[in-house]
């Protein structure tokens, strides 16, 4: 297949009339569209206004679709609480598969290829399929909670620990390593020393198993394990092993001169979700300060319940516009660099060599974005249009591993329609927790 238009290489390359070959999972050859066309002549086309690499987000909650619109003006430990871990403790497996498949649906209809996903304790498996069936490419793992965790959530340890290591034999690079596992602690409050160490333990015992887990997300969890461990966050995730550069972690708000040192030191990748820290009040992750200091900063959306889109584009938007109020300086994050963060630096995080980047040998996981409205009428800059004025909803085009799983908007893979009607049966109006 032949996909043209302007092609936007990566954070810094871009052919205006261009195009990308693509050849089974992989891109064959990218550049003017003349020659690729001459080059390639029995080749499928297609017309695509922009041309990108697939945006990669490195912390989603699939399963919390049901809560999307359940849990608004609430901090973080009410929101957990009252609303999140309830609905986690009911879903049943048919339900879960459900919620993640409504999740799949919003983020490659909305342009995102690749995603990092923190499950709940049970029924991970039907998350994997769900996966499958959708076509998205994804890092999902089962979350780990050993202590402080509601009925129906928490497991003894070994259990949970168990459970993840029999996960990994059965998902752990299938589909021609389009679905690939983490270690999923919830966080260090309803994790043991022993939970987090059991953690670091499976991830080493299996090639290119990362592990993902809140940190530094909000004061109260701060001064939780400040006043349990004498230590922040991240010191006591460093102590147990839970840093490396195949540890992703998501927030990463609060952090001490000696944590981010850590960071930078131990190659630890960053999870930035400015829609959720501001939704929630957490505060500001200090990403131009991590940014300085070499570390990997990524984006994420968060889950439904705490961010209500899974949009990467607008995700996009609201990254670059949080870190310069809070700098006071426009020129504190270009567009450039946060379109490089939603793609090649989430592969990274995500531990994709060959992903993020429309590169001649690289995966073919791309998507195809409109510039058919008012927004982007005049469009002088096509970074400026995707992160600044572009949507979720102008991407008419999303491509994983070779294959075509949106086209004019909507999914090909599954039946969304089928899906939004039981999701609507199942979730609207009912009452989690009683």
């Amino acid at each position: 297949m032949l996909l043209a238009g302007t092609v936007v290489v990566d954070d810094s390359t871009v052919f205006e009339d261009g195009a990308v070959v693509v050849e089974d999972d992989t891109i064959a050859a990218v550049g003017p569209a003349v020659e690729m066309r001459d080059r390639y002549p029995d080749h499928e086309r297609r017309e695509l206004d922009i041309v990108c690499p697939g945006l990669v987000q490195t912390h989603v909650h699939s399963v919390q679709s049901p809560g999307r619109g359940l849990a608004d003006d609430t901090d973080l430990f009410e929101w957990l609480e009252a609303y999140i871990l309830p609905i986690e403790a009911e879903l049943t497996a048919d339900e879960l598969e459900l919620a993640s498949l409504l999740s799949y649906v919003e983020l490659l209809e909305h342009g995102t290829t690749c995603c990092v996903d923190h499950l709940t304790v049970h029924h991970s498996e039907r998350a994997f399929d769900a996966a499958a069936s959708a076509g998205i490419r994804g890092v999902l793992g089962k979350a780990l909670m050993d202590r402080n965790a509601p009925d129906g959530l928490r497991e003894p340890t070994e259990a949970g620990l168990a459970e993840s290591r029999d996960l990994i034999e059965s998902y752990h690079g299938s589909h021609d390593d389009r679905l690939r596992y983490a270690v999923t602690p919830r966080f260090t409050p309803t994790c043991s020393e022993a939970c987090l160490r059991g953690a670091r333990e499976v991830a080493d015992d299996y090639d290119g198993v990362r592990i993902h887990t809140h940190a530094s997300e909000h004061e109260s969890v701060v001064d939780d394990v400040t006043d349990e461990r004498g230590m922040g966050d991240i010191e006591w995730l460093h102590e147990v092993g839970l840093t490396g550069e195949d540890v992703v972690l998501a927030h990463v708000i609060l952090t001490s001169e000696r944590e981010r040192e850590v960071l930078a030191e131990t190659g630890t990748h960053v999870t930035y979700c400015p829609s959720s820290n501001m939704k929630i009040g957490a505060g500001v992750a200090p990403v131009v300060d991590y940014l300085d200091r070499g570390i990997n900063v990524a984006v994420g959306n968060d889950g439904t319940p705490v961010n209500n889109t899974l949009d990467p584009v607008s995700e996009m938007r609201q990254a670059t516009l949080l870190q310069t109020i809070e700098q006071r300086d426009p020129e504190t994050l270009p567009a450039r660099t946060v379109f490089r963060m939603a793609t090649r630096n989430g592969a990274r995080a995500a531990g994709y060599d060959r992903v993020g980047e429309l590169r001649e040998g690289w995966k073919a996981d791309i998507v195809g974005v409109r510039t058919d409205s008012s927004r982007a009428v005049p469009l002088h800059d096509v970074y400026s249009y995707l992160v600044y004025a572009a949507t979720g909803s102008d991407v008419a085009f999303t491509m994983v591993d070779g294959e075509v799983v949106v086209s004019e908007g909507s999914i090909r893979t599954v039946d969304a329609g089928s899906i939004y009607r039981r999701a609507r049966e199942r979730f609207e109006g009912r009452t989690w927790g009683d």
